[in-house]
């Protein structure tokens, strides 16, 4: 303040304005004294440090604080954060510039309680210690505090769980724990989520001690899952498993329960080692399987509604909290059902029968098929042995053919009663899909709702009698090769019946391969060994209708042993060759396989000829045959 203010203000003169300074002061009244201690006093204000300061008056929005410095300085009222300001108050402030020797000052009331704030939290907090502010506002990554400085609280340290806006916490009072201080940098952050969890772990170690199963607990929806929801018990999460929601059957937790809802669970187990407690929902209230074996007796129809179907059966309810299976094998007695969907559908009504009850595992088997008459117990009364019934084919497999013989009723026709005569490979290559054909019923399995069908047997069985009668063992008969094998050559002799000529009934030598003498195809007259009615065989030989040709045959002409010499090295089939044997003086003659010696010059002088071998009637001298080759044949 100027001295000539001071006079106009008080009526002072100039010496007795020096009188009294001189007096206050304590120095000598000279005028380089007053100015030496003035220039010195004003040393001590230096921009940058927090000065003590008194409010002189109030104009505006500003309050008029002076610090002591040759002039005052303004400080907005703003920055006393609503609080009342009245003059003469005495207030801190930061000196933040001289503007020059007779300038104004620049002060700051805001700034100067910051200061003084970050030098009371870091003499009175150290990292680790809990404190408490409010939260001023939002800024990027997470939040702003103040504890009498503003401190950063990360977005991922607000909660447990990290919520989807922390702007929700702007305006409330939290505690928070400190993660790090920068001194230097007057930085602080700090943590809500480490301070809830470590109240949270002691107050789970104190509720896992003092918990019990049995128990009911208030708890508080935390987190829903497809498999439960979690319920914070007040320092312990507990699953409460949508099995355990109701006695009705639920699809998703979220139609029981929702995110903050306080609910009443009941303590169903609890693993302390693990820290883990399964909850309840529906334990609250009875059981309705209760008394279950009362009210749903075994044997006894019940109607209920359909609420589920899977592939191997469906579910129905028969009311609240009880539920059956009826599986697709109790569905129908005829039809085959691959899908429960193929007779029952999602909220249908149906008739069912208790099949059994397990009061233990809670699960009713039920069936459908059981409230109509079993068509299978009137089958064996119905088709007895040796009907004749006509039916339709519904499927063909490698084994046999399946025949309707009624709605529901299949029978099975085997490849091996398709045909008295033919091999089968396959029953496509007498029926169809879809054929309808008459067959007989050769037996009937209630138990097994099996039955046994039969094609040949509408027709008279021909290895009785007509075979027999018609292939006489001696008799020469055609047939065509249908298969050569290395054993022997199938010969057809009809359609439908084979014979086999063994391959040691090919020829008289030794045959190494059958496709040396026939091929398939080939028209051939065989003779009738044997005819098997019991293994459904016949027996038949080539060579012996070769010998039988050769009998009857006119005796050979004279010149015949230089026929014989022509066509010596030539195969022949049975008969009379001529062969040079060096084991045999002057060679020989083969007859049926015996080597002859040649004629005695005396024996041909006296005009005698060899004679052939006696034989029977029906078994002509032949190569020696083994007992193996008997059996095959």
């Amino acid at each position: 303040m100027a001295k000539s203010q001071i006079e106009r203000d008080y009526g002072l003169s100039d010496a007795e304005i020096d009188q009294e300074v001189s007096a206050i002061l304590g120095v000598v009244q000279e005028a380089d004294g007053l100015k030496k201690l003035y220039e010195e006093s004003i040393k001590a204000f230096e921009s940058g440090s927090v000065v003590s300061g008194r409010v002189v008056r109030l104009v505006g929005s500003d309050a008029i604080i002076d610090v002591g410095f040759k002039s005052e300085g303004s400080v907005p009222l703003e920055e006393f954060d609503g609080k009342k300001v009245e003059v003469g108050q005495q207030v801190d402030v930061l000196l933040e510039a001289i503007e020059d020797e007779t300038g104004l000052v620049i002060l700051s009331k805001r700034k100067a309680d910051r200061i003084k704030g970050w030098e009371r939290v870091l003499t009175q907090y150290k990292e680790g210690d809990v404190v408490k502010g409010r939260v001023s506002r939002k800024i990027k990554g997470g939040l702003l505090v103040d504890i009498g400085v503003p401190v950063f609280l990360p977005a991922s340290q607000v909660d447990i769980r990290r919520p989807s806006d922390v702007s929700m916490y702007i305006g409330q009072e939290i505690s928070c724990k400190i993660l790090k201080i920068d001194a230097d940098r007057r930085n602080i952050v700090v943590s809500r989520r480490r301070l809830i969890e470590e109240e949270r772990e002691h107050a789970k170690q104190r509720l896992l001690s003092e918990m019990r199963v049995g128990q009911s607990r208030e708890g508080v929806v935390k987190n829903i899952a497809d498999f439960g929801a979690f319920v914070d018990l007040g320092g312990i999460d507990g699953l409460l498993h949508i099995t355990d929601m109701a006695w009705g059957r639920v699809g998703h937790p979220s139609e029981v329960v929702s995110i903050d809802q306080k609910v009443n669970v009941k303590v169903l187990s609890i693993d302390r080692e693990k820290e883990k407690v399964a909850l309840g929902l529906k334990q609250k209230s009875a059981s309705p399987w209760q008394n279950i074996e009362v009210r749903y007796s075994i044997g006894s129809k019940v109607k209920g509604e359909v609420v589920n179907i899977t592939p191997y059966g469906a579910f129905v309810k028969l009311e609240e909290g009880i539920e059956g299976l009826v599986h697709v094998s109790e569905m129908s007695w005829t039809r085959r059902v691959n899908h429960p969907s193929e007779v029952v559908n999602v909220s249908d009504e149906v008739e069912v029968v208790v099949l059994a009850i397990d009061k233990a595992k809670q699960e009713i088997s039920l069936g459908m098929k059981q409230t109509e008459v079993n068509p299978w117990t009137l089958v064996k009364e119905k088709y007895p042995p040796g009907t004749q019934v006509e039916g339709t084919v519904q499927n063909l497999a490698n084994y046999g053919a399946f025949i309707e013989i009624e709605e529901g009723i299949d029978g099975l026709l085997h490849v091996t009663d398709m045909s008295w005569t033919q091999k089968i490979g396959h029953p496509s290559e007498v029926l169809q899909k879809g054929q309808k054909v008459k067959c007989v019923v050769m037996s009937v399995d209630q138990d097994k709702k099996r039955v046994a069908l039969g094609l040949k047997q509408m027709d008279e069985d021909p290895w009785e009698r007509k075979i027999p009668e018609k292939y006489v063992a001696g008799e020469i008969v055609r047939g065509k090769v249908t298969k050569v094998t290395n054993f022997g050559v199938f010969v057809e002799l009809e359609p439908g019946l084979e014979g086999l000529l063994h391959v040691s009934e090919l020829a008289d030598h030794k045959v190494e391969s059958p496709e040396e003498v026939v091929k398939p195809g080939q028209d051939l007259e065989v003779k009738v060994l044997r005819v098997d009615t019991q293994e459904r065989k016949i027996g038949l030989s080539l060579k012996r209708v070769q010998w039988a040709a050769e009998e009857a045959a006119p005796a050979p002409a004279p010149e015949a042993p230089a026929a014989l010499e022509k066509d010596k090295g030539m195969p022949r089939l049975g008969g009379i060759q001529h062969v040079e044997d060096e084991n045999v003086e002057a060679g020989g003659t083969v007859l049926f396989g015996t080597v002859l010696p040649a004629a005695h010059p005396a024996e041909e002088e006296g005009g005698e000829t060899p004679t052939k071998p006696e034989e029977t009637k029906d078994e002509p001298n032949k190569a020696p045959r083994n007992d193996d080759q008997d059996k095959m044949i």
